[in-house]
């Protein structure tokens, strides 16, 4: 079967004037236009093809492929706003459209928005969506506490961040976990803090309680390798200049101090950490 949307391996079939033919295993067919045929080729070969349907709404392969494939998330640039929506530039020749209904704020020509690639029921062509929450759900979680999981940054809250945990649920960051710039549509790796009733996912960027320690013991020591074994902090230093130099909490930051301290790796100063060489 070629699926829409998504990457498939097919055989080359036969040529023709506009291209050559694809054919999967169930004797399904599908143009190569010419601009996209290699320029050495043998009938049989198989060849990596991006399938959606062009303006005539047939199926049609490319061999370029785009920045998002059906069923996923991706921040795209948005290039045109007509009367019906908008078009979106997903590295292929024709756009990916976005009808005005599928918004959830207008979008304007230049803008950046996040959206959910997904097959339209009714057209059966591929459109977009920024309405990204109804592709969420929490209801069944296939995640525990402490599991390392994928994010990619939603939108911001009074509290925190939002994030998509592995494409499938939501989650948040509160803001005193955050330790670094976070953008709209950044792709990170966090854990599971904590599972709240009703199934809402805290994040954590990094590893939780002792699965912390380790981590960020080598973060330090390679900031203490790269600026000739000294750093003017110690667990005297103020939050947030632990924060700036160290993306990390003063409690974690003691924590991973006390471990190369054990080690035996680390002096502590009045002014600073130095690296016992």
């Amino acid at each position: 079967m070629i699926h829409l949307g998504q990457i498939n391996t097919l055989e080359i079939l036969r040529e023709s004037e506009h291209g050559v033919y694809l054919v999967d295993a169930e004797d399904n067919q599908v143009l190569l236009p010419n601009r996209y045929v290699p320029a050495e080729f043998k009938i049989y070969d198989k060849v990596d093809v991006f399938v959606y349907l062009d303006n005539e709404q047939r199926p049609v392969a490319s061999t370029d492929f785009p920045y998002v494939k059906a069923n996923e998330f991706a921040l795209l640039r948005c290039n045109e706003v007509n009367d019906f929506g908008a078009f979106l530039d997903w590295g292929l020749v024709k756009e990916l459209f976005c009808p005005f209904r599928e918004q959830a704020f207008t979008m304007k020509p230049g803008g950046w928005y996040l959206v959910r690639c997904y097959i339209d029921e009714k057209s059966e062509r591929l459109v977009a969506s920024s309405k990204t929450n109804r592709f969420l759900d929490n209801t069944e979680l296939t995640v525990a506490e402490f599991d390392e999981v994928d994010l990619l940054v939603s939108h911001p809250s009074d509290i925190g961040m939002n994030v998509i945990v592995n494409g499938i649920h939501t989650g948040l960051i509160y803001k005193d976990n955050i330790f670094t710039d976070l953008s709209i549509g950044d792709r990170i790796k966090g854990v599971v803090k904590k599972i709240r009733p009703g199934n809402k996912l805290d994040i954590a960027l990094g590893q939780i309680g002792y699965r912390n320690i380790e981590p960020n013991a080598d973060k330090i020591m390679q900031e203490l390798t790269d600026n000739s074994g000294y750093i003017n902090l110690t667990d005297k230093s103020s939050p947030d200049a632990i924060k700036d130099m160290m993306q990390m909490s003063k409690k974690t930051f003691k924590k991973a101090v006390g471990t190369l301290y054990k080690k035996r790796l680390i002096e502590i100063k009045p002014d600073g950490i130095y690296l016992i060489k």
